[in-house]
């Protein structure tokens, strides 16, 4: 009798434990709703095995992170899509210099002519869309976030080819990492929404802003702390108070991707990939285009 009482204790006990734990896992994802409990805990796996390290991030951004080079000067971009040897860069336009000289260096160092898409209508935001054509090469495109919420607090990685690389940094290609600190319900003139903690250093803008799956959710644009004008304008011509301000200042700021993706519909994505320098027909243009890669 005594150990029957005793057998009970014990799995009393353990239907406590149980329940506790199913308790915690449901409180742990308050905002998503399971029928099984065993299913959120596969969710919370996966999504652990989805975050990537800093090296992974770093590995990974330079496969398609490119030197946007513009005159005497340059920036970053991202490889976009591909058709064929045809790849779609996106940039900030602030970095381009000229309408008409442009270059881009991949990541295996080669350079190309790139032709600026002034066609794709960006709304006044500050980005840009370049085209250049490989003979040979293959090269990595980004992973794109387009349905991804952005929350202040997610960790942030931003990466392109920055002027202030060590000397021994031959590449140049760096990165910086942080967090996203401001959200504002509406965009600066240029595009910028998202404010986040990462040095953005010279030459770095118009490089990818990942989250940590490695997804690209924004390019970056403006460095913390501008030494001129006030880029702190709302597009409808508002501006923040003087405390918020302050506190944008200490921020670098990114065009966030979905900006880009809600204006390009589906038939201009058709028309990023092959523009019209680059028609498969015209082999003149294609001959012209391999001759420039360096």
């Amino acid at each position: 009798m005594a150990n029957a009482a005793k057998m009970n204790w014990y799995l009393l006990i353990m239907v406590i434990c149980t329940g506790s734990l199913l308790i915690t896992l449901s409180v742990v994802v308050l905002n998503v709703s399971f029928s099984n409990p065993r299913d959120v805990f596969s969710i919370q796996i996966g999504q652990k095995q989805d975050t990537l390290s800093v090296k992974q991030l770093d590995d990974l951004a330079q496969t398609f992170t490119v030197k946007v080079l513009s005159k005497d000067t340059w920036g970053s971009g991202v490889i976009l899509y591909k058709q064929g040897q045809v790849y779609t860069v996106l940039t900030a336009e602030h970095i381009l210099v000229e309408r008409d000289s442009h270059r881009i260096q991949t990541p295996d160092g080669h350079l190309y002519r790139a032709n600026w898409l002034q066609t794709v209508h960006l709304n006044g935001n500050d980005l840009a869309v370049l085209q250049f054509q490989s003979t040979d090469e293959s090269y990595p495109v980004a992973s794109l976030e387009t349905s991804y919420t952005l929350t202040v607090g997610d960790q942030v990685f931003a990466a392109g080819f920055s002027s202030e690389a060590e000397p021994s940094n031959q590449k140049g290609f760096v990165y910086t990492t942080g967090q996203i600190s401001l959200l504002p319900e509406q965009a600066f003139e240029g595009g910028y929404q998202i404010g986040y903690t990462n040095r953005v250093e010279k030459g770095m803008s118009g490089g990818p802003l990942l989250n940590y799956q490695g997804k690209l959710i924004g390019i970056n644009g403006m460095d913390k702390y501008p030494l001129w004008g006030n880029p702190y304008v709302f597009k409808d011509g508002s501006v923040p108070s003087t405390e918020v301000r302050q506190q944008m200042r200490r921020l670098s700021w990114a065009i966030p991707l979905h900006t880009f993706v809600d204006l390009v519909s589906e038939s201009l994505k058709s028309s990023l990939v092959l523009s019209p320098l680059f028609p498969e027909q015209n082999d003149q243009q294609n001959s012209f285009m391999s001759t420039t890669k360096k």
